[in-house]
């Protein structure tokens, strides 16, 4: 207990410092999964991309981030063993937040879309096994999150290639595919304001203790989604035959009418996610600001104050910003060609498997779940027209991303522990 008196402010300027750092790498690379469909597609710009973030992150984060959360995230650790030693949580959150921080950053500028959940899953298991003891450690959980690794590439992989496969039967294989562009165009736009907003109703208004029931839940996503589809419809009746273009590639006027679908779900996604994802930054932060606040307790959860959620959301976008661009570059350009149709069944299909996964509780990271959309979009035009050597890459990111965010967060527990004990 003397450790947290004595040197509570040093842990509190620690913490909001590393927590800035590890919500500028969900921003370098998280965000930059989520942009990166409707950048590679040519929909929108990465000014654009940095704008929309900027904007629907911050709501998502700030609006729906959360009154209170979990700060032993997730169930990883039983921090029940020190609750007379306090301090040992804050250097190992804090060992935690800077690790993961340093793994993204490490990730960002490799261009890798790794997972940020299992960055800090990682480190807190890290420091978790050396500072309290295996015995601490959820390993059945951490099962779950290996097996995510096939579950989640694979199952947004399927549905991005069935709507991939619906966009060729209703648009692209018909007589005039224009004309039916612009006639199932406000169907897709529906999709995307219903599916988004059950994503955000399943596990973002929880926080403002706005409980809905599934019906109840079912029946405002459809609302939003017609008011979508509606808006949706004005833009696409907007979209004018471009011969000239047609000429050079024969769907290029069917791909303007995609453009305005894949803005919606670019705004959409971002507020999703950032309403869904800053936990993973600033959930170690309210740990720590919890026990050096109480004196020393350990609490399973914490009350979040809004700087908090504020310097979230400020991190998200100056990654995004900064560092996002490479991210950007592999999701959108460098796994397979992305155009409107195929980025917009891309996003789509990462937003209905992020729906099952949140209520089925199947383990999955969004990052993954986005790139195995992209691939599956590419798979709709065979296994030629995916790089698998850049594929190969970020596997074998994932598979290093978990242990390195341990090995980082237990070094860096022995460091905090030598420099305050």
């Amino acid at each position: 207990m003397d450790i947290i008196s004595e040197w509570g402010f040093v842990f509190l300027t620690l913490a909001v410092i590393f927590g800035f750092y590890m919500t500028w790498g969900i921003g370098a690379n998280d965000v930059a999964n989520a942009m990166g469909t409707s950048v590679g597609s040519g929909a929108i710009t990465v000014k654009q991309a940095i704008i929309i973030a900027a904007v629907f992150e911050f709501a998502g984060a700030f609006i729906a981030g959360g009154a209170v959360t979990k700060t032993i995230r997730k169930g990883i650790i039983d921090p029940s063993s020190i609750t007379g030693s306090p301090e040992l949580l804050v250097y190992g959150m804090l060992a935690a937040l800077l690790a993961a921080a340093i793994w993204l950053m490490v990730a960002s500028t490799r261009g890798w879309p790794v997972s940020t959940t299992h960055t800090i899953v990682g480190a807190i298991v890290g420091f978790a096994a050396v500072g309290i003891g295996m015995d601490a450690v959820n390993w059945a959980k951490i099962g779950g999150i290996v097996a995510s690794w096939i579950v989640s590439p694979l199952v947004g992989g399927f549905f991005a290639l069935l709507l991939m496969i619906s966009i060729r039967k209703l648009i692209l294989n018909t007589e005039n595919p224009f004309r039916s562009a612009q006639k199932w165009a406000p169907v897709y736009v529906f999709l995307v304001g219903w599916i988004v907003s059950l994503v955000t109703m399943f596990k973002g208004l929880k926080h403002l203790k706005l409980e809905l029931s599934i019906i109840e839940s079912f029946i405002a996503a459809t609302v939003v989604g017609l008011i979508v589809a509606a808006i949706g419809k004005m833009l696409v009746n907007k979209v004018v035959v471009d011969d000239d273009a047609d000429k050079d590639y024969h769907y290029a006027s069917v791909e303007k009418v995609f453009t305005p679908l894949m803005i919606f779900t670019a705004c959409a996604m971002a507020f999703a996610h950032g309403s869904n994802d800053v936990a993973n930054g600033i959930g170690p932060l309210a740990a720590v600001v919890s026990i050096v606040e109480s004196g020393g307790e350990v609490a399973q959860k914490a009350s979040l104050p809004l700087w908090i959620l504020f310097l979230g959301g400020a991190g998200i976008v100056v990654g995004l910003a900064t560092m996002g661009y490479k991210v950007m570059q592999t999701i959108g350009t460098k796994i397979t060609e992305l155009t409107p149709t195929r980025g917009y069944a891309a996003t789509l299909a990462a937003a209905i498997t992020v729906v099952v996964a949140s209520k089925t509780g199947l383990p999955v990271s969004t990052t993954q779940i986005a790139v195995g959309c992209v691939m599956g979009v590419g798979l709709a035009r065979g296994v030629g027209a995916l790089d698998l050597r850049v594929v190969g890459n970020i596997v074998v990111s994932w598979l290093i991303t978990l242990p390195a965010g341990a090995f980082l967060a237990a070094a860096f527990f022995f460091l905090f522990k030598a420099i305050f004990s």
